[in-house]
């Protein structure tokens, strides 16, 4: 069995482009569905499956999410990791944290997704994840019963959980945003600029990818057609 996981990685820094934000509206972790910001409704999910550390990466209106958080006063610890002066894209950003994210495996979570839940999924992930077989476990969504998303999947699950990307798009599931990694596997990327999917695909070509099916409806919001429908799903 592995150790408990106890710390998560928050990727707020995007910038945003596809809401079609005006200048002066919060950033995309701020939007709210049925009242609530998606980067607390995030917080609270990693709280309720036992984190106690989140680290928060911050470049596009930095100051608008640390004064949002200002407020919380209970809960996991908060850190932010400082990318404002340059845009480090998803894998750079976990590689950037990583002095602050420690030695053992981590959560890491996209600050523009939601879901609807029949059980706790995040716990649920970290209570699957074996670091002798893994370097990386995905919560994986079923296009059929999600929302906001129009795309053709992203994997499909193999033997023993096992992910292979895409192999049939009417069998491919669709990754929510949620996956645990290995420090090891983010630090094995020489680049400093990257995105996630070259973990993804480092750790497939070891046979180390693997991933969980979602247990309940995803929602991707990163769109204002997708907040609206996740607005009339939860709202």
């Amino acid at each position: 069995m592995s150790a408990p996981i106890t710390t998560a990685m928050i990727l707020a820094a995007g910038r945003g482009t596809r809401m079609r934000a005006h200048a002066n509206d919060p950033p995309k972790p701020l939007v709210e569905i049925a009242g609530q910001s998606l980067l607390t409704r995030m917080i609270d999910r990693l709280q309720a499956a036992g984190i106690e550390r989140i680290i928060i990466n911050l470049h596009h209106k930095a100051a608008f999410i640390t004064a949002h958080l200002q407020a919380r006063t209970q809960g996991p610890e908060i850190i932010f990791a400082d990318e404002t002066q340059a845009l480090l894209d998803t894998g750079g950003g976990v590689k950037n944290a990583l002095p602050l994210l420690g030695a053992a495996p981590f959560v890491v979570c996209n600050a523009d997704v939601l879901w609807q839940e029949n059980s706790n999924n995040i716990a649920a992930l970290m209570a699957d994840f074996d670091a002798q077989r893994m370097d990386v476990l995905l919560l994986m969504a079923d296009k059929a019963s999600s929302s906001g998303y129009d795309g053709c999947g992203d994997y499909c699950l193999i033997a023993d959980g096992q992910l292979r990307r895409r192999l049939d798009e009417d069998d491919a599931a669709i990754f929510s945003g949620v996956r645990i990694v290995t420090p090891q596997a983010v630090a094995g990327i020489d680049d400093t600029v990257f995105s996630f999917n070259a973990i993804f695909d480092a750790a497939e070509a070891r046979q180390r990818l693997f991933g969980r099916r979602l247990d309940g409806r995803w929602m991707h919001v990163g769109t204002p057609e997708g907040r609206a429908e996740a607005e009339a799903i939860i709202g």
